[in-house]
């Protein structure tokens, strides 16, 4: 029998910002005990796959482990910035919120604090 499929929402909270057509999105874990798994999981790779309809000239990963969170800093990634894209929704909100349905294990991974939750 296949364990159920967790989500990066089953582990972690995000915070976004944006700056012209820069999108920052932060990946903050719930418990300390998930980081090393969105160390392992959670790569500049699996995120573009994950949103396959942005182009960014270039994907920055910083890790910040004493906050357990990873920094993402994708230039580019708002087509021109949000007073002069087309898009319908040209915030790098909308790329955190896709962010969070990213498969990152099976929950039998979820911590203890998560379970009890």
């Amino acid at each position: 029998m296949k364990s159920p499929e967790m989500l990066l929402r089953d582990i972690a909270h995000l915070r976004t910002g944006d700056k012209g057509d820069v999108s920052q999105i932060s990946v903050i874990a719930f418990s300390t005990e998930d980081y090393a798994l969105l160390e392992s999981e959670v790569t500049v790779e699996r995120l573009l796959d994950h949103l396959p309809n942005i182009s960014v000239r270039h994907a920055h990963r910083y890790e910040l482990p004493n906050l357990g969170a990873l920094n993402f800093v994708l230039e580019g990634a708002l087509t021109g910035g949000v007073t002069r894209s087309l898009a319908l929704d040209a915030h790098g909100k909308s790329l955190g919120a896709q962010l969070l349905d990213l498969p990152v294990g099976d929950a039998q991974n979820l911590s203890v604090m998560d379970k009890a939750v």
